[in-house]
């Protein structure tokens, strides 16, 4: 077994390996290693081309496992992502024939342009790691990581996640735009390299699930659980939300806090974890009024109101 320092310069070097390929954006980056550490799932909401596929693929080839990309379209069938049992003349006999959801690291893009029955089909997916077809559950690789994308802007011809499959996602991020900088340096090495190539792979699965275990082992206080217990129940009580966080939303930023303080190279969390986790993990699971024109303002007044319980709750010394 590997010691706890050696996991967590192994999950550093992961970091820095995308950052060669992601460039100026080191908080997504960041936020996308809590999420695969913690075993979650992760959901991108960011308008075309800032580099959320770009992100997906660089963490699949930097971890040396395997990657698929799932256009999501509005013909798009479950059995075209699950997969499907065909009969096979020689074996007289059904057998499964399996979908690109059979990979480590799923990309789902523009997950909110298939219908609501083929979105559904992802939910046993993310929520157990299996699928069911025909009567018959066969298990998805291990680790197993959905990163799904959707424009938060546009609209016409989309379907949005129901609430159940948004609860599915441990964090919710955006991209964002490069700064000058950032830009002017992906700029620069265009003409060097195509557009998300690593070197090579810095970390392996079994590395992975190594740093996953580190991860569970990380010491959270009795006062930190409290003030987790504080911030979600804030959000149930709040007569600006119509729905609060859920026991999987605490559940969920108690492991992102693990993960982010085992990426800070440390055995033990802090309310800085919890704090700066909060927004990421716990906006797109509360409920607003339906009193704004598009889902992206719902989405920016939830975290303007989240962000507001946050200052009103005292930070544990």
């Amino acid at each position: 077994m590997a010691e706890p320092g050696e996991s967590q310069n192994l999950a550093r070097r992961l970091q820095a390996a995308i950052e060669t390929v992601v460039r100026g954006k080191t908080d997504a980056v960041r936020l996308a290693l809590v999420c695969l550490l913690a075993e979650g799932h992760l959901l991108i909401e960011d308008v075309p081309g800032v580099g959320k596929t770009t992100l997906a693929h660089s963490l699949a080839r930097a971890m040396e496992c395997t990657f698929r990309r799932i256009q999501f379209t509005s013909d798009l069938l479950p059995s075209d992502i699950i997969g499907v049992s065909i009969f096979d003349r020689e074996e007289r006999d059904f057998i499964f024939r399996r979908g690109p959801l059979f990979a480590n690291i799923v990309l789902a893009d523009e997950i909110n342009r298939t219908t609501p029955k083929t979105q559904s089909a992802l939910l046993e997916a993310m929520g157990e790691g299996r699928v069911s077809v025909d009567n018959q559950t066969h298990p998805l690789p291990e680790p197993f990581m959905v990163i799904a994308t959707q424009n938060p802007i546009e609209f016409h011809g989309t379907y949005p996640l129901p609430e159940s499959q948004l609860d599915r996602f441990l964090l919710r991020i955006r991209m964002g735009y490069p700064d000058a900088g950032a830009e002017k340096e992906i700029l620069r090495l265009d003409h060097q390299a195509p557009s998300g190539v690593l070197p090579g792979p810095v970390m392996t699965v079994e590395d992975l699930l190594r740093c996953r275990e580190a991860v569970r082992r990380v010491r959270v206080d009795e006062v930190l659980l409290d003030y987790i217990l504080a911030i979600v129940g804030a959000t149930r009580r709040s007569e600006s939300l119509l729905t609060g966080v859920s026991p999987r939303g605490s559940l969920a930023l108690l492991g992102a806090a693990r993960a982010a303080a085992f990426l800070e190279r440390r055995d033990y969390c802090t309310p800085d974890d919890i704090k700066r986790l909060a927004l990421p993990v716990l906006a797109h699971r509360v409920v607003v009024g339906s009193g704004y024109s598009s889902p992206h303002k719902r989405s920016r007044e939830a975290e303007t109101i989240l962000a507001e319980i946050l200052e009103s709750i005292d930070i544990p010394l």
